[in-house]
């Protein structure tokens, strides 16, 4: 059996839909009870378009800063469970560090406990490329501990928790971690479940006429590294099925990443305005709207968004390349589906930033 944390959320759906066409495996989610309404009916469309018995999918009240993971069955999912993929976390740049460390610290360290006591055979992480911080220069697979300082405490506490995962490696757990750079919504569909990330900037040209500003570095060639859902699980999916990539990190990243005024210039092309950037004014507009948060709401803007308009790192995936050669995956330019991005946010405004926690 397959456990999963973090359904039904943006990669975890996805995800599952996946594991389900690829074996005849059952699929067990351990859902909030808060969610588990929304788990419901993400499970029976996945199952039915997958074409397989709903029993194939099964949903478990609980939660991960539960020691016990708040199972009601615990034992006897112990017993049934062979791979665990752990997606649970709380993905927000502005969280509040009580509640990242329970999530993605404390989280993390109860979901290696439990495949511990499974005696699971595989144990699969998602990270974030975004455990580097905001560190100068190159962040390779290898890399982890580089004195980087964070952000925030979503990247301090995602770093922690692969820390944790590392630890157990290195005792014997067969274990392989991905690191995500920023994922969007889907390259074909442009479907996403939260508008955070570029979206931001996306809301920001869109709030202004036809000629629309935007922040922008002094550096030129600084990047945003973005990838698409579709891209994302799809990896996972591949390199998760497989013996090899056991004890292996992957930087599921895109190796041309946009700089941030082809970013902007995109966008605003997409979004049917001359978007200018504006270099030198992405760290002052992060101080302005950290002090006026009214006007960061009429914005559409995060603040917290901002400081990777000017983050000075750089991502490699030199070995996620070769492990995904000759497999059809592999990451689109982001001018390829920007187009598609901006018209489901056009066609979907019931969508906000909110992220499950």
């Amino acid at each position: 059996m397959r456990f999963l944390t973090g359904f039904p959320g943006f990669l975890g759906s996805a995800l599952v839909e996946r594991l389900l066409a690829r074996s005849a495996d059952p699929v067990t989610c351990l859902v909030q009870p808060r969610y588990r309404e929304r788990a419901e009916r993400r499970a029976r469309d996945l199952t039915a378009a997958a074409g397989v018995p709903r029993d194939r999918l099964s949903l478990v009240a609980g939660d991960i800063t539960d020691p016990d993971l708040g199972l009601a069955e615990y034992d006897r999912l112990r017993r049934e469970t062979e791979r665990v993929y752990h997606l649970a976390a709380v993905y927000d740049l502005g969280v509040d560090a009580a509640l990242a460390e329970r999530v993605n610290v404390d989280g993390t360290e109860h979901v290696l406990d439990f495949a511990a006591a499974a005696g699971a055979e595989r144990f699969h992480h998602v990270s974030t490329c975004y455990v580097s911080g905001r560190y100068d220069g190159e962040f390779t697979h290898a890399d982890l501990d580089v004195g980087q300082s964070f952000h925030n405490h979503y990247e301090r506490t995602k770093y922690a928790a692969e820390v944790a995962v590392r630890e157990r490696m290195a005792d014997g757990l067969p274990a392989t971690i991905y690191r995500p750079a920023i994922a969007v919504g889907d390259s074909t569909t442009g479907e996403t479940a939260k508008y955070d990330g570029p979206y931001y900037l996306l809301s920001l040209l869109r709030r202004q006429p036809r000629l629309a500003l935007a922040p922008a570095p002094l550096d030129p060639t600084t990047t945003l590294n973005v990838v698409p859902r579709d891209f994302v699980v799809d990896a996972l999916a591949e390199l998760s099925g497989r013996p090899d990539t056991v004890g292996e990190v992957y930087q599921l990243c895109n190796p041309h990443p946009p700089t941030i005024a082809a970013l902007v210039r995109t966008l605003g092309r997409a979004a049917d305005r001359r978007a200018l950037p504006v270099p030198g004014t992405a760290g002052l507009s992060y101080r302005l709207l950290d002090r006026l948060p009214t006007l960061a709401d009429r914005l559409g803007v995060e603040p917290e968004a901002l400081p990777y308009l000017s983050q000075p790192t750089t991502y490699t995936d030199a070995n996620t390349r070769r492990a995904l050669a000759g497999t059809g995956v592999r990451c689109p330019l982001f001018a390829a589906y920007a187009d598609r991005l901006v018209e489901y946010v056009r066609d979907h405004p019931e969508v906000d930033d909110a992220a499950m926690a």
